[in-house]
């Protein structure tokens, strides 16, 4: 197949490219709100409900929301790689990506209308559908538009988009916050009553932020007039390759998006985990995490199994397809936890770092958690552009195995060379962003070339969201081994001292990537399979 063969023509591709670029953007908006916004959404809202109860708000609790919710939303994206992927095989990439960030934005914006942690962690939960599924959709729809040889280039371009949303995040909050403190008088005198204002400009403004996480929806329109559908989808429907999928194999979807929501309600605050002990909660882990595994597989393997019959596909390239999603999966699971587990963490850990200063009578820091995610936004985004060409030049292994290696080493400077927030803090972020967000330049490059076109984007929402469950699974314990690193610690210090010790235990899996990877098919030089 000819690397000249595009969808629209020139014209067509740069569209396609803009719209997905975009997209990625907006993902990394979403992605980047709630560890930025998180902390003082939860205070507001906990503390709110403890004050009505008339109770004090206890220790821990909000570090346990905070992390469930950022679990949730994992497992959403999960669940919306695995849906979305299957509608772009079965409907096309075009549609099916319009309706994955009309999902994310509408329920981010609705984010912004939560009264309690529970809705927010729901809002959370859908918007994440949305977003796991525009991620695959649109790293196939560029990879089948664009020739091989762009690839390097246009998976790094994809890292750093996403990357770019969380630097957008964190200068709409400096702005937003200035506006929202300027504006408020002004609110007021324009006649909205001063309780509707003080509710939407409280706590740094995060409603407002939330609010704003609706914009992308007007993306669609701009992707449904000027993107063309990918012409290798085209050709795939029309020689029958989509006609395998089956409506009835999203129950298996449905059972897998059960099963990892209850894995994070048994460890989220008053869950099974918490009444019962850790053993109990391990054993439901270990119960969801099989029967999530074996719903989201479903849909490919139905259409593996129908596609050999009709003689659509050798048999022995179904076991091959997917030991390669699972292989794959593992990962970016690896990644996923790295990030999630050890850097989503960071806002939260520079506030606490600058607080222990000011007691101990340092000058407070300016925009604390805000000049934190720049700094580990900016090094992300030369992150994944570096990697994704490394691994064009070099291999995709190698550089893989390398990339493991050097978040061990940046983390560690990181959490163990850092004592207080300031220029030296911010430098060590920078650098271990670099490394750890590294692999989202690597993951647009690699997953597209191991899957054929006809499952491409449900085995890729599979490999990369799939990760995403065992990156909840292990960031749900951040909370727990924080807990337990906070033993004989001053309360007054558990920010300080005890989250950077839980994120460089996490940070272990990275040893794990380094010898898996060897597993998987070296792909540099080949081009994308039919």
């Amino acid at each position: 197949m000819s690397d000249t063969r595009t969808g629209g023509g020139a014209s067509g591709r740069t569209a396609a490219l803009a719209a997905a670029l975009l997209g990625w953007l907006f993902d990394g908006f979403e992605m980047g709100l709630f560890p930025l916004v998180g902390p003082r959404a939860l205070e507001d809202l906990l503390a709110g409900q403890a004050a009505a109860g008339g109770q004090v708000l206890a220790a821990g609790v909000k570090d346990a929301w905070f992390g469930s919710i950022m679990a949730v939303f994992l497992v959403g994206a999960a669940c919306g790689g695995v849906l979305f992927g299957w509608l772009g095989d079965r409907i096309g990439r075009v549609r099916a990506m319009s309706l994955s960030i009309l999902t994310y934005a509408l329920f981010t914006g609705i984010c912004g209308f939560a009264t309690t942690a529970p809705q927010i962690a729901a809002a959370r939960f859908i918007a994440s559908l949305g977003m796991g599924g525009e991620w695959a959709l649109g790293v196939a729809l560029v990879s089948e538009l664009w020739p091989d040889a762009s690839r390097p280039l246009l998976a790094g371009l994809i890292g750093a988009a996403a990357n770019a949303g969380y630097l957008l995040v964190a200068l709409v909050s400096i702005l937003l916050v200035r506006i929202a403190t300027a504006a408020h008088g002004v609110l007021v005198a324009a006649g909205l009553p001063e309780a509707t204002v003080d509710w939407l400009t409280r706590g740094d403004a995060w409603r407002l932020l939330m609010m704003a996480g609706a914009v992308p929806g007007l993306l669609v329109f701009f992707i449904r007039l000027a993107v063309p559908e990918s012409e290798r989808w085209e050709e795939s429907r029309a020689h029958g390759g989509t006609s395998h999928w089956a409506t009835r194999d999203l129950v298996g979807v449905l059972v897998g998006s059960l099963a990892v929501l209850g894995i994070v309600a048994v460890w989220m605050p008053g869950g099974v985990a918490t009444r019962s002990g850790a053993g109990i909660g391990t054993v439901l882990t270990l119960v969801g995490f099989a029967l999530s595994l074996g719903g989201f597989l479903l849909p490919v393997l139905g259409y593996l199994r129908r596609a050999a019959e009709a003689g659509a596909i050798a048999p022995a390239a179904r076991g091959a397809i997917v030991r390669t999603m699972i292989l794959a999966a593992c990962l970016s699971g690896v990644a996923l936890l790295g990030t999630w587990g050890s850097m989503q963490w960071l806002p939260k850990w520079a506030i606490g770092l600058d607080r222990a200063a000011v007691a101990a009578g340092a000058p407070a820091g300016w925009q604390v958690k805000e000049m934190t995610q720049i700094a580990t936004s900016t090094g992300a985004i030369l992150g994944t552009l570096a990697v994704a060409l490394l691994a064009g030049r070099y291999g995709r292994r190698v550089v893989y195995a390398g990339l493991c290696l050097a978040s061990l080493a940046t983390i560690a400077l990181l959490y163990r060379g850092t004592t207080g927030y300031g220029g030296g803090f911010l430098a060590a972020a920078f650098l271990a962003a670099v490394t750890t967000a590294g692999f989202y330049g690597w993951f647009p490059l690699v997953l597209p070339e191991l899957f054929p076109t006809a499952v491409r984007t449900t085995a890729q929402g599979f490999a990369f969201n799939f990760g995403r469950v065992l990156a909840a699974v292990g960031s749900l314990q951040t909370a727990a081994l924080i807990a337990f690193f906070s033993r004989g610690i001053d309360p007054a210090r558990v920010d300080v001292e005890a989250f950077p010790r839980a994120g460089l235990t996490l940070s272990a899996i990275y040893l794990v990537g380094a010898v898996l990877v060897w597993a998987l098919p070296e792909t540099r030089g080949r081009p994308l399979p039919e």
